[in-house]
């Protein structure tokens, strides 16, 4: 009787041990990421980006969305997979992009870049 008492104490303590450790693990609210609105092209008719520099974590995701003075579009230097080559014709259009890894993308409107359309997304850790 003694051996089948020990066991069933054992059994319980290590459920209840089971049982905390899942909660704290249950409770611990994930990170969960963002996505952040840039304007293409100010509300004022100007050929900007803004914000001009975003400031988000890795997983965020950045959504321009076309505003005035269209069409544009989004080059990320050196980053073919987050660009979107594709001109966007209308008010309120958008394309999306998420970044995964921390660094510094600069970015430009490929028609109004000469007119100084650039931003520059920093992503950290």
């Amino acid at each position: 009787m003694k051996k089948f008492s020990i066991v069933k104490r054992l059994s319980a303590i290590c459920i209840g041990l089971l049982l905390v450790v899942g909660t704290l693990f249950m409770s611990a609210a994930p990170a969960s990421a963002e996505t952040f609105t840039v304007k293409m092209g100010s509300s004022s008719g100007q050929l900007i980006f803004e914000p001009k520099v975003l400031n988000i974590k890795a997983g965020d995701t950045v959504k321009w969305v076309n505003n005035k003075a269209y069409p544009h579009n989004v080059i990320v230097e050196g980053q073919a997979d987050l660009s979107h080559k594709k001109l966007l014709q209308k008010p309120s259009q958008e394309v999306e992009s998420t970044f995964n890894e921390a660094g510094e993308y600069s970015y430009y409107c490929s028609p109004h870049r000469g007119a100084g359309m650039v931003g520059k997304i920093v992503v950290s850790g």
